[in-house]
């Protein structure tokens, strides 16, 4: 195989190598300092819960966002830097290993690149400082690349066997790591990567993938495979009349996500990639950038795709602006930085009284602290012993932040291995967005009090609290407290 595409053989100093890294750690540093600061949001709050409530596999999700958190709180305590330690480390390890691929596939010159380009992005920079599958998903998605990148340098067809391990770990982060398969396969359709159809290590890395994701297929068999059913239901049908507004808001959302400049150089990294795709790294490239993209466009032509979704996509994007040595890489991905820092900074400090519809980090940051404390209040005056939310995030919050216990009533918590709530549990309050309509749990509520989440005096959501007894109608459960294990 051909070791690299359009190498730069001229040797770089010490000194120049050593300048991006101490730049890497100190942006590391200023994501550590952001997710302690910034408060947590209702997904990380309920990924949370998992953590405390181990198992192989969950309504929503793998369970490794839930073994990271556990590691995270384990070596930082139980607040937000500790639920979120692991996605700055990971952010660091990850974006190393992509300058790595860089390296193998085009030579030192493009490891620069490859590394703040993807550092620049505001997928990047969010997913680095909050807790979601996606954070462990794109860091085995990248050393899964990794692997692959090594082989197509020149390296031994065993590792492949790395392949397995990462694909593997990122199917027990996210099912959407099952793209990984048909992008190695459409890169092994190509000669002169055929002949590692014959290789050992190629069979066993995919034995290797299946063990590891073994648990969670165990987990949803005995839980009649509602994960699958979950995700899978999402699958979209060709909707004419819907397809161009999707496929708008696709385009936008990722336009956003990596930035305007760096999305700019990363689709012209791709266009000068397509005529070399003969080329073992250049296919590569191509075939873990528009693979994945490919399923996300035809999703989009029935149905509405996350922004978040196409993470997988930006690794090897970033590859191909970096082996195809786009000349303005250092100004796209300091625009990439200067777009990140307000955001940080609102995220962590607030100082910016922007109303609830352009600021998406009060919606889902802002005021649970005081929500919480406003409610053990008036738990207090109406002698309730224990709170309630039959929405997850709500309840999830609940339990992070108030010294009362906390009653998760949804179907949901069913599926975890976690205390039922009791009927002597006495009088209560439950909880409840005024945007959620389905019938109260409790056939004696009685509502006695409006509250609104807030940030500096700026509303995010407003809340009805109702005095109940006993347990609720539902099965419910009690949800692991910060301050009551």
């Amino acid at each position: 195989m051909s070791a690299a595409l359009g190498r730069a053989h001229r040797p770089i100093s010490r000194s120049g190598a050593a300048l991006p890294l101490l730049a890497l750690l100190g942006l590391t540093a200023i994501r550590l300092a952001v997710a302690a600061a910034a408060p947590l949001a209702p997904d990380e709050t309920y990924y949370r819960i998992w953590a405390f409530a181990l198992a192989p596999g969950y309504l929503d999700h793998p369970p490794m966002v839930a073994l990271w958190i556990r590691a995270g709180i384990a070596l930082a305590g139980d607040d937000a830097l500790g639920v979120r330690l692991l996605g700055p480390l990971a952010a660091l390890a990850g974006t190393l290993l992509l300058a790595d691929a860089a390296r193998a596939l085009a030579g030192p010159r493009a490891a620069a690149p490859a590394l703040w380009l993807m550092n620049g992005t505001l997928l990047m920079n969010a997913g680095a400082v909050i807790m979601t599958p996606d954070t462990p998903l794109l860091f085995f998605w990248t050393a899964a690349l990794w692997t692959a990148a090594r082989l197509a340098a020149g390296g031994s067809a065993r590792w492949l066997l790395g392949f397995g391990l990462a694909a593997g770990l990122a199917l027990d982060s996210k099912y959407t790591a099952a793209l990984l398969a048909p992008a190695l396969l459409v890169w092994l359709a190509l000669p002169p990567q055929r002949r590692l159809w014959r290789a050992w290590p190629l069979w066993a890395g995919g034995a290797l993938a299946l063990l590891l994701f073994a648990p969670v297929l165990i987990w949803n068999g005995q839980h009649h495979w509602v994960s699958f059913i979950k995700q899978g239901g999402r699958e979209g049908v060709f909707r004419p009349g819907l397809a161009a507004r999707y496929l708008t808001e696709l385009a936008l959302g990722q336009i956003g996500l990596a930035t305007p400049v760096i999305f700019a150089a990363l689709g012209l990294g791709l266009r000068r990639l397509v005529p070399r795709y003969r080329e073992p790294g250049a296919a590569l490239v191509l075939a873990f950038t528009l693979v994945p993209a490919a399923v996300f466009i035809a999703h989009a032509t029935g149905d509405r795709v996350q922004a978040n979704w196409p993470a997988p996509v930006y690794p090897a994007a970033v590859l191909a602006a970096a082996i195809a040595q786009i000349g303005f890489w250092r100004a796209a991905a300091l625009s990439g930085l200067l777009l990140t820092a307000p955001v940080y900074a609102q995220a962590a400090l607030a100082p910016l009284p922007l109303p609830r519809r352009i600021d998406f980090t009060l919606a889902r940051l802002g005021g649970w602290d005081g929500l919480a404390a406003a409610i053990d209040a008036a738990a207090r005056a109406e002698g309730a012993h224990f709170l309630a939310a039959d929405e997850y995030g709500v309840a999830a919050e609940l339990a992070f932040h108030s010294r009362l216990p906390v009653a998760g009533v949804e179907p949901r918590w069913t599926l975890f291995r976690l205390p039922p709530a009791t009927a002597d549990a006495g009088p209560g309050l439950f909880v409840r967005s005024e945007h959620h309509r389905a019938p109260i749990p409790w056939r004696d509520a009685r509502r006695i009090a409006t509250l609104t989440r807030a940030r500096h005096g700026i509303a995010a959501e407003t809340y009805a609290l109702y005095l109940v007894h006993g347990a609720p109608d539902r099965a419910s459960v009690w949800l692991p407290g910060r301050f009551r294990r």
